[in-house]
């Protein structure tokens, strides 16, 4: 059985929000003085595929999932018409499931909804939680991208978002950087929501211990994993993550 990416949905936020956050940015000793609640689960591994998934990179996912534990795939590919990606994806599907990780396609409810994934990823350009919803029922795993906006993520929640992912955290190689977020955003939403939040952005084994510090419940990556060796990329993670 594929895993749940999320823990259960948080109690819901109400109170209507100006995209000028009217609690005023975060007081940055909050981050200092937080401390990681325990009972939530261990932060995990969220791979996050290259633009690049033919030819043998689904031997490179093999190796990578068999290196150390991961809990999801985001199936990341741009520019290629529906059918070509989902001729694409089927095979890294079937790895993904063979190794019980989440199968999370990026941007596209139509596909995710062709392929039977596991859930999607929406831009702020790429629908709704509501609408992917009622698409793709209940028991898809919907996350949302949230840059650095406590307001953003909160109307994700309130549409019933099962995860919002914020950053980036640091500079990047995947895409171009318009957001740069602070981990204390991470401390502050765990503190106050249940929903999990993933960390993405130029991460990598020696920044990492940071996010999870701060509280994310996942950290999304790419290029540190595929960038070199996935295998010893996975295992440097397991590593950065335990400690």
């Amino acid at each position: 059985m594929i895993p749940r990416l999320s823990m259960p949905r948080s109690r819901r936020y109400r109170q209507r929000m100006d995209i000028e956050d009217p609690l005023g940015p975060l007081d940055p000793n909050f981050g200092a003085q937080f401390q990681r609640d325990y009972r939530r689960p261990p932060c995990q591994l969220y791979l996050v595929s290259p633009l690049d998934v033919g030819g043998a990179f689904p031997d490179r996912l093999k190796r990578a999932l068999e290196a150390g534990p991961v809990a999801a795939f985001q199936f990341r590919v741009k520019g290629i018409d529906q059918h070509s990606a989902a001729a694409l994806a089927e095979p890294l599907q079937r790895i993904c499931a063979d190794a019980d990780v989440a199968f999370i396609v990026n941007d596209s409810i139509a596909l995710a909804k062709r392929l039977g994934a596991d859930g999607v990823h929406l831009g702020q350009e790429d629908g709704d939680p509501q609408e992917a919803r009622s698409e793709l029922g209940a028991a898809a795993q919907i996350g949302v991208t949230c840059h650095a906006s406590r307001h953003l993520a909160m109307e994700a929640g309130e549409a019933g978002a099962d995860y919002v992912a914020f950053g980036a955290f640091h500079p990047t190689l995947t895409k171009t950087t318009e957001h740069i977020a602070d981990p204390v955003l991470l401390s502050w939403w765990s503190t106050v929501f249940e929903i999990p939040c993933v960390a993405i952005g130029g991460i990598t084994p020696v920044n990492a211990p940071a996010l999870v510090k701060a509280g994310a419940d996942f950290l999304a990556v790419s290029h540190a994993v595929w960038g070199g060796d996935e295998a010893a990329a996975v295992q440097a993670f397991e590593a950065a993550l335990a400690q």
